[in-house]
């Protein structure tokens, strides 16, 4: 006991002594216990502005494109969507689906459908929504539904369906841009349809919309096979963009055009 007394009274003595030295005159001995300054590059790191907003930790969400892509997709369209594409070869229970849950679905949801049942190539099925989407009463003729539409029909190779879009979109005095045009011209070529091609062509030629290069040089490679229909092509192409070469590939390849 008295050994832990003297050792306690000897600590505070000690104490004493190197406060009263602290107070008169600050040693260079206790540098260490100064504040360092904050080096800039690790606040930057660890310190996000409040103004932006911004968490300061990772919450666990996926990010990017596949967050805000089910982000936009509410249950209800998920559960259309599931139930369309399970009922697909089923006309009779498909038709009972889209009356009893599909018609029930919001504008955006609806929307929704269409625009995923596009991504995921489900072509026919989003012909069948686009239906009942112009079936409601706050349905006004959008160029942007049908150039998917049509776009996604073409880059599946169901022309047939592309081209029964196209007269309902020129029936409601719509008009296709060049996208549009490109991808149903690059479709019939490689169905090996040049003459449905150059319809689609002629149709371009009189849009009240200038055409576009793209299409002419698709026209330009898939018609090489077709000398005659390609120099049409080529003399529109050369007077339309006088500044642009067209590329005649050698004779010896696909003779003389």
């Amino acid at each position: 006991m008295a050994t832990r007394v003297f050792s306690r009274s000897k600590i505070t003595t000690l104490a004493s002594i190197v406060l009263q030295n602290l107070t008169k005159t600050p040693s260079k001995d206790f540098s260490f216990l100064a504040v360092r300054p904050k080096t800039p590059l690790l606040d930057n790191y660890f310190t996000v502005p409040k103004s932006l907003g911004l968490r300061q930790y990772h919450d666990g969400r996926p990010r990017g494109a596949l967050w805000r892509g089910k982000k936009l997709i509410g249950k209800e369209a998920l559960f259309v969507i599931m139930g369309l594409k399970r009922l697909k070869d089923d006309e009779e229970k498909l038709q009972t689906f889209i009356k009893t849950h599909a018609l029930r679905l919001l504008k955006m949801d609806m929307v929704a459908v269409l625009i995923e049942l596009e991504r995921q190539e489900e072509t026919i099925l989003a012909v069948k929504i686009f239906e009942v989407i112009r079936t409601q009463d706050w349905y006004q003729p959008d160029v942007f539904l049908y150039k998917d539409l049509i776009i996604a029909l073409a880059r599946s190779r169901k022309m047939d369906e592309a081209m029964q879009m196209w007269e309902s979109m020129r029936n409601e005095n719509l008009f296709p841009d060049s996208q549009t045009y490109t991808e149903v011209i690059r479709g019939f070529l490689r169905d090996g349809s040049p003459a449905d091609a150059m319809n689609i062509y002629e149709d371009m030629i009189k849009s009240p919309d200038p055409p576009a290069e793209l299409p002419f040089r698709i026209l330009l490679k898939g018609l090489l096979p077709h000398p005659l229909l390609r120099n049409k092509v080529k003399k529109d192409f050369e007077e339309l963009f006088p500044e642009k070469h067209a590329y005649d590939p050698p004779e010896e390849i696909f003779g003389r055009l």
